[in-house]
């Protein structure tokens, strides 16, 4: 379907079964069944499933796993998406020494998608998944601490962020979207996101109205607005010590997705420019 005709799956999720967002309308967009308006393929096209071995190339037969923070996974889908397209699975193919490969924390605020995540994975080995709040500190070390720990490290090698800037934003504020993207650029060496444009945080506050709920606390009160993709890539640029490596261009939902660089990570082998060409820089 055409972008310019396509409805948002936050409005055509609401139209078909609000049922399924009450109480609430999905305050954190905790959606069900989320992946049917935005198919896990649509974002995939854009990212070269070379992309991991580029950034991180193995070092010898010992060579230490890729760790990843998959931050608002849902019920999954997304998660074990990208888990096979950086490894390069078929579907029904497994793989050996995958999880030692890549493993793949993934996290959300909602337990009952969290519980769907977890039975329908097929690769538990490689993919875990627990119920988080990101934004509270305590929780947040404690977990995300425990996961590293079991492999001797202090830091994620790459967080993906899909389509969770908006709802932190809605919900924590301006003070709250710059926080939240300060811990993940304290956490991961590269960061992969795909920031919400102005035009959903309408529709979410719409979705509330026509529901007959109290607008999100934040929403008329938000300094931080317009093109978002500029200001996730201004803060997490100029405010967090991260650079733009490349835009793998627009989802059909016309969303960007863009792949930051801590600036203090010495890389022997740096993203190529090839790989960058072919996946477009706008």
């Amino acid at each position: 379907m055409a972008a310019s005709s396509r409805v948002d799956v936050e409005e055509a999720s609401a139209e078909e079964n609000p049922r399924v967002l009450e109480p609430g309308a999905a305050p954190f967009g905790n959606f069900s069944h989320y992946s049917r308006f935005h198919p896990p393929e649509q974002r995939l096209r854009l990212l070269p499933p070379e992309l991991l071995r580029q950034l991180f190339p193995p070092e010898g037969p010992a060579a230490r796993p890729i760790l990843g923070l998959d931050v608002g996974c849902n019920s999954g889908e997304l998660s074990v998406a990208m888990y096979k397209h950086f490894l390069s699975l078929r579907d029904g193919e497994t793989c050996s020494d995958a999880s030692g490969e890549f493993r793949l924390l993934c996290c959300d605020i909602d337990p009952v998608l969290v519980e769907r995540a977890e039975k329908g994975c097929p690769f538990p080995d490689a993919l875990t998944f627990i119920t988080m709040d990101f934004m509270s500190q305590r929780t947040r070390k404690a977990l995300l601490s425990s996961f590293l720990s079991q492999f001797g490290r202090s830091a994620f090698d790459i967080g993906f962020c899909m389509s969770i800037t908006m709802w932190i934003h809605l919900n924590h504020g301006d003070q709250g979207l710059w926080e939240f993207l300060a811990h993940l650029s304290s956490l991961c060496r590269y960061l992969l996101v795909e920031p919400q444009p102005w035009k959903c945080y309408r529709a979410a506050a719409r979705r509330l109205r026509k529901l007959g709920l109290h607008d999100f606390d934040h929403f008329h009160s938000l300094n931080i607005r317009g093109d978002m993709a500029n200001q996730v890539v201004q803060i997490l640029t100029q405010d967090h010590g991260m650079e733009l490596v490349c835009c793998f261009g627009n989802t059909s939902w016309d969303r960007s997705l863009l792949l930051f660089r801590a600036k203090h990570t010495m890389e022997i082998h740096p993203i190529s420019e090839s790989l960058i060409e072919e996946t477009g820089t706008g």
